[in-house]
């Protein structure tokens, strides 16, 4: 019996998503998120451990420069878990975005040599990132403890805010990678772009404290939701998902299916680009 050819063409212009071919390579995907978490944390010290330091120690600098000397309101719930609520959504965000924006080029050998959807890269980038910030949020449980706080019935809804973080940092590692091919600038400026952003996102402050003429460049911002989500479902902050959280969705979907084909459109000169 004759086996099935696979023929591979290039192709101009954008190009169909066929977003169906994920699923015979979904065991190819499993196999890829799992290896960028063993290399993390292959031959380090602390291994694991580093996942849970990062925004344990963030929390506590904020703690002291924002909810002590500057005062800064949280409501009726402590100030380590107002912002620690925030880090763990913009922690797993920053590295799964940034490991997204480089997983074309540092596959180079690979992608070069054997054909599989170059989706598989990025996505295996942000679903590794889970692990982060389920680790995170488990250290969550004992601060509660500590301070006496428990969540109530909205922490129901977290699964929906896990997934909008999921899908934040696909949408724009998309757009990242396929930009990174060609400019390698990206990697360089990165560490720039993400603690800009980290100020411009309502992680150490309330949504409350911004001036009303500046809402809605925060609503704009696929975070905002994602930050105040968390607080909302992990500790009863601020005001169940409304307008605000529509218009990061919005935003959100614009910036996802413009990656999605733009990274398709991209991929075809992947391989003698890299």
């Amino acid at each position: 019996m004759a086996l099935p050819v696979l023929r591979i063409e290039p192709r101009s212009g954008w190009v169909p998503l066929d977003l169906s071919e994920l699923l015979q390579f979904r065991v190819l995907l499993v196999i890829l998120a799992w290896r960028n978490v063993r290399v993390r944390y292959k031959q380090t010290l602390a291994g694991i451990t580093w996942v849970i330091l990062q925004p344990l120690l963030t929390m506590v600098v904020f703690s002291v420069f924002f909810g002590r000397w500057l005062d800064v309101s949280s409501g009726d719930v402590p100030y380590p878990i107002f912002t620690f609520c925030a880090l763990v959504p913009w922690t797993y965000f920053v590295h799964a975005m940034t490991m997204a924006s480089g997983s074309v080029v540092t596959q180079q050998a690979v992608i070069s040599k054997v054909y599989f959807p170059r989706l598989l890269l990025p996505l295996a980038s942000v679903l590794g990132g889970l692990v982060d910030l389920i680790m995170s949020l488990l250290v969550l449980i004992p601060l509660m403890i500590f301070y006496g706080f428990a969540p109530g019935f909205a922490i129901f809804t977290l699964p929906f805010f896990v997934l909008m973080a999921t899908t934040t940092a696909l949408a724009f590692g998309l757009w990242l990678a396929a930009i990174n091919v060609r400019f390698r600038d990206v990697n360089q400026g990165m560490p720039f772009i993400s603690q800009l952003w980290l100020f411009l996102t309502p992680v150490a402050y309330p949504l409350s404290v911004v001036p009303e003429a500046w809402r809605p460049l925060y609503e704009m911002n696929p975070m905002t939701g994602v930050v105040e989500g968390f607080r909302w479902a992990l500790a009863g902050e601020g005001h169940p998902p409304g307008r605000m959280m529509l218009v990061s969705l919005a935003v959100l979907v614009l910036v996802l299916v413009g990656g999605l084909y733009w990274f398709r459109r991209e991929e075809t000169t992947f391989a003698d680009l890299v």
